[in-house]
């Protein structure tokens, strides 16, 4: 039996190939994952109330892009957030935004774009859905790297015009995963002046924008309002998992123009998957409460400052701008991680595994991705171990 090849080229994905180095060998202390972004800190309070009050409803089918009352609150928090208004007619409901991130692709980029094979652009390192959304697009993946040479964002405006004239989509994650790096108001302005002279869309996944150390991260439909932008011209999305601590609730959303939300519905339509309406009503509440965001970066603020008193004068050990993750410099990503987990118990992500290499270079190479989700003891341990470990 054949397999369809468009997806041939995509390496395994990276916790398998993480399991595949690491599980052979037996941890060298009690084992801490620091490899995964899975938020560890408390949800809302009042999630469980809310799910009670509503149970009921798992017997009936959901409103397939978002109820009413979902729609308006998360109109409602863009308006808060970012001074834009967006109606709840430019919005949709996603069952976690890496639906959306794929879907989206489906849904709005053409088959071909002046007469050639459309071309998605996506930062490298990247979340991996971004790949796959181009392969089952039918289109040429363009990994540009984000490496310290462009502050860890990819420089699209270095592409060739004949490339960027194929472009019908450029991913850009800001705060980034995995390098924590925030698109500052001029080079979102930049991007999207580029999108407007190449005619493609910018599709911006915010899922970290709630989590920051100095100033909230501008968004790219912001700038675009500020500055005047179609609002075709971008995709943004969001999702509760960080900002709220609800990964398991697979929730989020994604907002555009009129256009482009209306073909977002109707691939959903035929082949999404709806949240079930108790979720609805819990992301309804979630997105209209913002003192757990406030304690959530709290939370975070602790675990900067520990990072930032263990790596002190440790030579590329920056602290991100935004998220949870750090971006550590070592010689090798592979053989650091297996060391650690040899020596100490502790699991990260080689910086290899969420990049791809492109003409002989992986920008994630001389890396490792280290996740700040555990309790700040925890974290306080484990950094100490990791520091002592490979910089010892």
């Amino acid at each position: 039996m054949d397999f369809p090849e468009r997806f041939s080229n995509l390496p395994e994905y990276a916790f398998p190939r993480l399991r595949e180095l690491l599980d052979s060998h037996a941890p060298g202390g009690e084992p801490l994952a620091m490899s995964i972004g899975e938020p560890r800190h408390p949800m809302p309070a009042f999630v469980g109330e809310v799910l009670a009050q509503s149970v009921a409803e798992f017997g009936k089918y959901p409103a397939n892009d978002g109820t009413p009352e979902l729609l308006a609150a998360i109109s409602d928090w863009l308006k808060h957030r970012y001074k834009v208004d967006i109606g709840p007619d430019r919005i949709m409901a996603l069952n976690g935004t890496r639906e959306g991130l794929f879907n989206a692709a489906l849904a709005l980029s053409p088959e071909t774009k002046r007469g050639k094979k459309p071309v998605i652009l996506i930062p490298n390192p990247f979340y991996q859905v971004y790949a796959v959304a181009a392969a089952a697009a039918g289109a040429e993946p363009v990994f540009v790297p984000a490496s310290a040479e462009t502050g860890f964002l990819p420089d699209y405006a270095s592409l060739p015009a004949e490339v960027l004239d194929r472009v019908t989509i450029a991913y850009l994650c800001s705060p980034s995963n995995p390098q924590g790096r925030v698109a500052s108001r001029a080079y979102l302005t930049d991007l999207l002046a580029l999108a407007e002279t190449h005619d493609f869309r910018v599709f911006a996944d915010e899922c970290y924008s709630e989590i920051w150390r100095e100033a909230p991260p501008p968004g790219a439909a912001e700038v675009a309002a500020e500055i005047g932008t179609d609002p075709e011209r971008v995709a943004i999305f969001h999702s509760l998992s960080k900002r709220s601590n609800l990964p398991g609730l697979r929730s989020g959303f994604v907002a555009s123009g009129p256009r482009n939300i209306r073909e977002i519905r109707r691939l959903r339509a035929y082949a999404g998957a709806p949240l079930p309406l108790p979720i609805q009503r819990v992301s309804e509440r979630v997105w209209r409460d913002e003192a757990h965001v406030t304690e959530n970066r709290r939370l975070y603020a602790e675990k900067y400052a520990i990072a930032g008193k263990i790596f002190s004068g440790i030579d590329g050990a920056d602290l991100p701008q935004g998220g949870f993750f750090l971006w550590l410099p070592v010689a090798d990503g592979e053989a650091a991680a297996l060391k650690l987990w040899q020596k100490t118990g502790i699991r990260v992500l080689p910086g290899a595994y969420l990049a791809r290499d492109v003409n002989g270079f992986n920008p994630g190479k001389e890396f490792i991705r280290v996740a700040l989700v555990a309790p700040k003891e925890e974290t306080q341990r484990a950094l100490t171990e990791l520091r002592d470990c490979l910089y010892g």
